[in-house]
């Protein structure tokens, strides 16, 4: 039996992008919070993978895959790390996340506010960059869990990229948060499926959400950019990162490319869908 797509209804046109001014108004104000996707990396022509199947062909290139893992990072990760050894995905990580490119316009745009939370879902360290003519700001990861003793879930640096304590990071400005790693500074990667074993065991009671982003989050709405939703783990973090914040939240996405589990996914968290081009959404929050 066939499951019919749900129905939902996109905001479009001039609708949609007086609803993006707004939004970039609150931007400003601290009240929305930016979810960064790789679509947002994709823009800068980046010689990095820029989506979930761009990271499996990775792979490819590297090892010879079964077919069970094809087309599937993390199951592609898990066959390395079992395979070969965990520092070997590691490696592989860093070679495809290494190469410097330029922050968009954009991610330099919210580098200049004082945002009380940024975070950005993939693995480059284009954000930190543009963070970089700033020092009242830091960074929270999320760790890969192997081989520890404690049961630490993620990782703070500073701004010079030294990890600090935890306490910190109540007196900075801005957090960037990386919910899955990233390549910059320390090259911590959540990319196997055994990394998400744990997290997403305990997960739905937020152990593994930091404390600073739960608080950062609470009363602001989120704006989704460059994010796809056509991966269980990617929705699941989406849902859990913004759980108990605001009960409106905004997600940039092209119609004519969701999936059914996209489309119900957005219908079930209450996403507001704006069927705007991203490139049109930057000139409109760059311009206010």
């Amino acid at each position: 039996m066939t499951v019919p797509a749900p129905q939902i209804e996109f905001v479009d046109g001039p609708a949609a992008e007086a609803m993006l001014r707004q939004v970039a108004q609150e931007l400003r104000s601290g009240n929305v919070v930016p979810y960064l996707g790789p679509g947002l990396v994709e823009l800068s022509n980046a010689p990095v993978p820029t989506h979930p199947d761009d990271l499996a062909a990775f792979f490819g290139t590297k090892v010879t895959l079964p077919k069970r893992a094809r087309g599937n990072a993390w199951a592609c990760a898990q066959h390395i790390e079992t395979t070969k050894h965990r520092s070997i995905v590691t490696a592989m990580m860093t070679d495809a996340f290494s190469a410097a490119f330029a922050p968009t316009e954009l991610q330099r745009h919210l580098a200049t506010l004082p945002l009380p939370l940024i975070v950005d879902s993939w693995y480059d360290g284009a954000m930190r960059q543009a963070l970089a003519g700033r020092s009242n700001w830091g960074e929270i990861q999320g760790i890969p869990r192997a081989g520890l003793s404690d049961e630490r879930w993620y990782r703070f640096y500073d701004a010079a990229g030294a990890e600090v304590d935890c306490s910190l990071a109540r007196s900075w400005t801005t957090v960037l948060y990386k919910p899955h790693g990233s390549v910059t500074p320390a090259k911590n990667f959540l990319v196997s499926d055994a990394d998400y074993v744990e997290v997403l065991t305990e997960i739905d009671i937020q152990t593994p959400i930091p404390d600073e982003v739960k608080a950062r989050r609470t009363g602001r709405r989120l704006l989704f950019l460059g994010c796809r939703f056509n991966d269980q783990l990617l929705r699941t973090y989406a849902r859990q990162v913004s759980k108990r914040s605001s009960d409106v939240h905004y997600a940039v996405v092209g119609p004519d490319t969701l999936s059914k589990n996209e489309l119900r996914f957005l219908v079930d968290q209450g996403l507001t869908p704006l069927a705007v081009p991203l490139t049109r959404v930057l000139e409109i929050v760059l311009a206010d």
